[in-house]
Parts: structure tokens; C-alpha cells; sequence
């Protein structure tokens, strides 16, 4: 009796770990590429609002270093959107390829945002207030892209 649980037990351990094991994206993929630097925004992003918000304690030297990296990565993601569609697990709406000249300026409109925010970090001394603005233009280039062209 003992030894059949334990065989039951192992086989339904055994095949969910070869489940888990196919559902995953390749991170050398463009999607896992471009997952990877949304997920490096993202996090960088919440870092910032949450100084300017309160939510992490203000410091001057990580926000500058953070505007930084976030307008570094603002740069990075929309190479690796092939222009023709090939994943079907992606996020992505069809249309980021069906209005590739859309896509294409909310990306230039971001990266202008987290340039904007990365200059306003610059001025010394520096000030969260002076920053709320900035920020709020990187968060709204966001949301832009999100509602046209993410699948939630």
C-alpha cells in the first residue's frame, strides 16, 4: 500500500515538473529578450514612484541612478519585436505588428519621457516635487503603449 502511494506521489511530481518545464520561453528568444527588459522598467519604474510617492525613502543618489538606467532601458526592448510576428504566447496584441508606425511612436515617445525624467534628475539640487511631473510622463508613455497594443 505504502509503496503504491509513493509511485503515485512520484509520477504526479515527475509530470508536473515536465509541464513546468515546457511552458517556459527561452530567454535568448525576442520574447524572453523584451519580457526580461519590460520586467528591468517595471521594477526600476516602481522603484522611482515609490520614492516620489513616499512608499521607499527619498534618496537622491538612487533616484539619479535609477533615471538613468530606466531611460537606458527605454532604449532597448523595441529591437527585439521582430516584424513579423512569431510567438503565440506573447502579450502583445497583433496589432503591434498590424501598425508598426503606432508602435513605433509610443516607443519614440517613451524613450523621450525617461529622457525628460533622466535630465529633471540631473538639476541640482534636486527635488522630488520637480520630478513628480517627469515621472508621471514616463507612466503615462506606459499606459499609452499598454492600452493600444498589450493583451492583459
Amino acid at each position: 500500500m505504502l509503496c503504491k502511494r509513493f509511485k503515485t506521489l512520484a509520477l504526479v511530481l515527475f509530470t508536473g515538473l515536465a509541464l513546468t518545464a515546457c511552458g517556459g520561453v527561452d530567454p535568448n528568444s525576442p520574447l524572453g529578450l523584451r519580457q526580461a527588459l519590460f520586467k528591468q522598467m517595471l521594477h526600476t519604474s516602481e522603484e522611482l514612484g515609490g520614492m516620489l510617492r513616499g512608499r521607499i525613502a527619498f534618496n537622491e543618489a538612487d533616484f539619479i541612478a535609477g533615471s538613468a538606467k530606466l531611460d537606458r532601458l527605454a532604449e532597448q526592448p523595441w529591437q527585439h519585436f521582430p516584424k513579423v510576428k512569431e510567438e503565440d504566447h506573447t502579450r502583445a496584441k497583433d496589432e503591434v505588428w498590424q501598425r508598426q508606425e503606432r508602435f513605433q511612436e509610443l516607443a519614440r515617445a517613451l524613450e523621450a519621457s525617461t529622457a525628460a525624467l533622466r535630465d529633471a534628475s540631473l538639476v541640482s539640487p534636486l527635488h522630488s516635487a520637480a520630478l513628480a511631473a517627469p515621472m508621471q510622463r514616463v507612466e503615462d508613455s506606459c499606459k499609452a503603449c499598454h492600452k493600444e497594443f498589450r493583451a492583459f
